[in-house]
């Protein structure tokens, strides 16, 4: 199929209320018979798990949504400090989110700390909460993982959770376990803290608490910060100015291949990225209103995948999700955000390039989640609020997890094999976007307080608009000279292959027809990055390729088929070759048949 715009009718309103389904995810359904499908479809089937205590409603600021959740602690523990907001923010705006009545042991809670919880007080903590699993078939292991370091040396540790009789360690076997592995990311920008000391709470549930119970359904990999130097500097980005957040796809930084690391050893199912969003600032400035929600809540929405993994995570996740939101009287919406120019009023529903934890691991075939509360720009204020709105949400994921565990499994097995088997057939989407749309966003006045109904030209990723479509080859051919996106991508996770022999493969080249240089953006604006990157515009090429000894092949048939594409196509901003990673366009190629050339896979 030649390379091209595909022009597709754009939604004028859209509904957020729910998971709408495609004409393509419509007639997948119908067309899919097994055990995921049959799972998928009883939504309703797995038996409720214990909710947290629903705690009083509390005056008039009890009309605004809100969620708890009621940590185990001794009686004799301190109850958490009343943190008051900052001058910049209302006293009536304040006034709609108090403190809820729980109290949380971190050490960012205890009497007299001032700030968050340090890096130090954090591996403090950590360390001391590793132990053997013994005394019995339903005692807890609790492992450390080293899984690198920030870029000044800061270690960067993980704990994993488990009651399986051979718990997987970061330096033992690979296999995937017999039980769906949950992976939880905290605080990947610095200067969003709530993430990081919501899992310090779930880490102690999980050891001896509420939450306990769950692991004899579920593995629990926590990395409750992910950006040391960040937080040490209440900065977003990384040491060396990248944000960490965009570098999914790239791997330029520790901070991500560390996370990278992590989801090619455990295979995690369901994978948790907890936030914080900006509440004044631009959003006074454009729209005369702070930010309203406790939470915002997206999963994975980027080209390509796969509708079950959509569609489980807005029926088996999400919807419970809110409900234990709701129970708690915290308010939720879809994750949205604006651009940093304030003369640019459209409201986004973050972004859907493939380079994000959230959309990378839905490609990786996972239910990938993105949890932001209403923290930048606030320092401590609201922090009780913001740290048990992460509680309550990541609580639910865990819950529903543990109630689908058999499902789960199912799922990701049909959907790997699914994935697998489209190589050589049918078409994929090399690049697509949003769907613009408005809606009435609801909002707050930033002086009385009051709720503000603010009409916003919407960009949807709730249903993409195709920019460009091609046919799906069997697989890419590197050049030899390619190592370094060779390495990238087994980093990612995905299969790759040697060539032992020389060869001839019948496939398409890329042919330049223009270029220029340009910068990495998202919906925010330019992306904090480690330089620009290279745009072309590309014709393909039939061609029978002379392949060389040493050279490398990425097939198509295999479950991260879907990452490969997004890090191969040469003309998107995410590529590889966009982004220098790939150094000559005449060193790739698409393979259109089966190479019938030895190949040894790389290790």
């Amino acid at each position: 199929m030649p390379d091209g715009v595909e022009a597709r009718p754009a939604m004028t309103t859209q509904s957020r209320q729910g998971f709408q389904e495609t004409g393509m995810q419509v007639s997948v359904w119908k067309g899919v018979i097994g055990l995921a499908v049959a799972a998928l479809c009883a939504c309703t089937s797995a038996p409720p798990l214990p909710a947290w205590p629903v705690p009083p409603a509390r005056g008039p600021a009890a009309a605004a949504p809100a969620v708890v959740a009621q940590a185990s602690a001794p009686a004799a523990a301190a109850p958490a400090p009343s943190l008051s907001a900052q001058p910049a923010e209302s006293p009536a705006v304040a006034a709609r989110f108090p403190d809820p009545p729980v109290g949380y042991r971190t050490p960012a809670f205890e009497p007299g700390h001032a700030g968050f919880t340090s890096n130090a007080e954090l591996r403090t903590l950590v360390h001391g909460l590793v132990r053997d699993g013994e005394g019995g078939a339903n005692a807890t292991t609790i492992r450390l993982l080293q899984v690198g370091s920030s870029q000044t040396g800061v270690p960067i540790e993980a704990l994993q959770f488990s009651r399986a009789p051979v718990p997987l360690t970061s330096t033992g076997a690979t296999a995937r376990a017999p039980r769906p592995t949950v992976l939880l990311i905290g605080q990947q920008h610095g200067d969003e803290p709530a993430g990081a000391e919501a899992l310090i709470v779930i880490a102690q549930e999980l050891a001896g608490g509420k939450l306990a119970a769950l692991l004899d359904r579920i593995d629990v990999v926590i990395l409750p910060r992910a950006n040391p130097d960040g937080a040490a500097a209440d900065k977003r980005v990384t040491a060396s100015g990248i944000d960490a957040n965009r570098d999914h796809l790239l791997l330029r930084t520790p901070e991500a291949q560390a996370q990278a690391q992590l989801v090619r050893e455990f295979s995690p199912i369901v994978v948790v990225d907890s936030h914080e969003f900006s509440v004044l600032g631009r959003y006074v400035e454009k729209f005369g209103a702070v930010q309203r929600f406790d939470a915002l809540v997206q999963y994975a929405m980027t080209a390509n995948l796969p509708p079950f993994v959509t569609k489980a995570s807005e029926e088996w996740f999400r919807k419970p999700m809110l409900h234990a939101l709701d129970a708690q009287r915290l308010s939720h919406e879809w994750y949205y955000t604006t651009s940093t120019d304030i003369a640019d009023k459209k409201v986004s529903m973050g972004g859907v390039q493939p380079d994000t934890g959230r959309n990378v691991n839905g490609l990786r075939n996972a239910v990938s989640f993105l949890i932001e509360t209403r923290g930048v720009g606030l320092g401590r204020a609201h922090l009780l609020r913001r740290v048990h709105t992460h509680v309550t949400a990541i609580a639910s994921v865990l819950q529903s997890a543990a109630a689908r565990a058999d499902d789960l499994v199912k799922l990701r097995r049909f959907v790997d094999a699914e994935v697998a088997s489209k190589a050589c057939q049918g078409e994929t989407i090399v690049e697509a976007t949003t769907t613009p749309s408005e809606y009435n966003l609801l909002m707050l006045d930033p002086v009385t307080g009051a709720d503000k109904t603010v009409n916003v030209a919407w960009e949807s990723a709730l249903e993409l608009a195709a920019v460009k479509r091609r046919v799906r080859p069997c697989g890419y051919w590197l050049g030899a000279d390619q190592a370094d996106a060779a390495l990238r991508m087994r980093a990612l996770g995905v299969q790759v292959q040697r060539l032992d022999e020389a060869g001839a493969l019948r496939g398409e080249t890329y042919a330049e027809t223009a270029r220029e240089t340009a910068a990495r953006s998202d919906v925010r604006g330019s992306i904090a990055d480690a330089g620009g990157i290279v745009l072309v515009k590309v014709d393909l090429v039939p061609a029978l390729i002379d392949v060389q000894a040493g050279a490398f092949y990425v097939g198509l048939d295999q479950p991260l088929a879907n990452l490969a594409i997004a890090a191969i196509e040469p003309d998107t901003q995410n590529a590889f070759f966009a982004n220098r990673i790939v150094t000559d366009l005449k060193s790739q190629a698409r393979v259109l048949l089966r190479p019938e050339i030895k190949m040894t896979p790389m290790p």
